[in-house]
């Protein structure tokens, strides 16, 4: 928005921790009505340079100013007053409460005398408009556990318009949605602008960014080391600014064609889908990339092939070979492995140390006497470290320390110590940021290579057409359809993925 006001300013702000200079003399301002996209891999300073900005850490030195009143530092209070509200990539919402509750949690609206009682009646008559602004489907008395993640993050952006937010900060708040739910969320990104809500947007993903910026800000080691105006912001652009090079493509293309067969799933039913027979083959050497809505069961899916899930039907063939799987260490042992949606849930111990994590499902081979060897534990995971780039400084730390693409790298690195034939990857880079993600579809290529047939999972369309050699896609409960690479397009994924036939 050239020529606008800012009403926010951060004026070269630094902030250092002993032996860590987080950032160092970042500036950043807002304008009424602005949509500003803030870009950086992980560990370039966003999230520290957010938490300045709401109050939660003070600066080391710098100036904030806002409406022309400058001060050295923020509280968490001050920042609320200011009109600045946070919708967080990690949702806090209590499903427990209804919508309202959410809304108002420690500020509801009381009647009575001595004994004060919620005024629930008040607090829906408050929330009804936040949600007609937003255009919602669901009401202020909705459980928040009967609303989608979609909609869950659209009830946390009715939650900052109750402080009378001016500027709401949005983390990643795409990184749980489909295609057609990220459309929804980049409408009302667009209507906040229209009503004069400034909106800083973060996300890894930069077509989004693309999409709803008017000017871009792109941090680097704790540093600013560009902005793009709107006529300038592009793909390759940003990513030039982020990582300090052109990236022709962040995708590496398949080296050979695959070979036979490796897994067969044969008229699998799911809990989800009795009605639905699904059936699909993965060669080795392929990556086979499965998209759909969400709720389509694909994860399901998935599920039922590591052995979380127990199928009412159906059959699995390992390179021809019929197999049982009622568990996940019948998976395991037969070298299928999954990379779950939810790492954080599903896929690690987080206090527990990198090491651990990675010995975690195989330590008989770590054991001598039924004693774990730790000097053997330690060499894997250093050699592990070293294979897939791990930042951290000591494989001793704990995993909840490393940043998401890191916490990616060691939730493979557990399967790569082993002996995998099968690698399911469900949304693989997830909250992971742009030079983890070439890392990580580098890594999935060199395993096809090795003739491990890959399943990848995902929501995002870029990440589909670019990394896949196939496309199966869901609607529904079923396979709508298969896409040779020739056909890949976003037109045919999504016309199989609401149901229809491509023509």
């Amino acid at each position: 928005m050239p020529g606008a006001v800012p009403f926010l300013e951060l004026l070269s702000i630094s902030k250092t921790y002993p032996g860590v200079v987080a950032l160092r003399d970042v500036s950043l301002s807002a304008a009424t009505g602005e949509v500003i996209g803030l870009i950086g891999e992980n560990g370039a300073g966003k999230s520290t340079l957010m938490r300045v900005l709401g109050g939660v850490v003070a600066p080391s030195k710098g100036i904030i100013r806002i409406d022309g009143a400058e001060s050295a530092s923020l509280t968490v209070n001050e920042a609320t007053a200011a009109g600045i509200a946070f919708v967080h990539q990690e949702l806090n919402l209590f499903d427990n409460l209804d919508v309202a509750a959410n809304v108002f949690i420690g500020r509801e609206p009381l009647w009575g005398g001595p004994l004060k009682f919620v005024d629930r009646k008040a607090m829906y008559a408050r929330v009804q408009p936040l949600l007609d602004r937003l255009n919602v489907d669901f009401r202020p008395d909705t459980s928040v556990s009967e609303l989608s993640i979609a909609q869950q993050q659209l009830l946390e952006i009715a939650k900052a318009l109750s402080f009378d937010a001016r500027l709401v900060i949005m983390d990643e708040p795409t990184s749980s949605l489909t295609l057609t739910e990220t459309s929804r969320l980049l409408e009302v990104v667009a209507s906040l602008k229209a009503s004069g809500v400034s909106v800083i947007f973060i996300s890894h993903r930069l077509n989004e960014i693309e999409q709803c910026a008017d000017r871009v800000v792109v941090l680097r080691d704790g540093c600013t080391v560009g902005a793009l105006d709107r006529q300038q912001i592009n793909h390759d652009a940003m990513i030039r600014l982020m990582i300090g090079r052109d990236l022709k493509s962040l995708y590496v293309p398949p080296a050979a064609p695959p070979g036979s067969s490796m897994l067969d799933i044969e008229a699998m039913r799911t809990s989800t889908y009795p009605e639905q027979p699904v059936s699909l083959s993965v060669r080795k050497g392929e990556i086979l990339g499965l998209a759909g809505l969400i709720g389509s069961g694909r994860t399901e899916l998935a599920r039922a092939v590591f052995g979380i899930d127990h199928p009412s039907a159906g059959a699995i063939r390992l390179e021809g070979q019929p197999i049982v799987v009622g568990s996940p260490r019948d998976a395991i042992d037969r070298g299928i492995y999954l990379i779950p949606e939810d790492r954080k849930r599903s896929g690690l111990l987080l206090d527990v140390s990198i090491t651990e994590n990675i010995s975690l499902p195989d330590l008989a081979s770590y054991a001598r006497a039924t004693l774990v060897r730790a000097s053997t534990e330690i060499a894997n995971a250093e050699q592990q470290r070293r294979r897939l780039r791990i930042k951290v400084p000591d494989v001793g730390d704990p995993v909840s320390t490393l940043s998401g693409g890191n916490q990616q790298k060691v939730v493979l690195a557990k399967w790569l110590s082993m002996r995998p034939r099968v690698i399911i990857f469900d949304e693989p880079t997830r909250g992971v940021d742009v030079g983890s993600k070439s890392e990580i579809y580098e890594i999935m290529r060199e395993l096809a290579d090795a003739g491990v047939a890959i399943l990848m999972i995902s929501s995002d369309m870029e990440e589909v057409i670019g990394v896949s050699d196939r496309i199966a896609v869901m609607h529904e409960g079923r396979i709508s359809g298969f896409l040779d690479r020739d056909d890949f397009s976003e037109r045919n994924v999504l016309k199989l993925a609401v149901g229809s036939t491509i023509s």
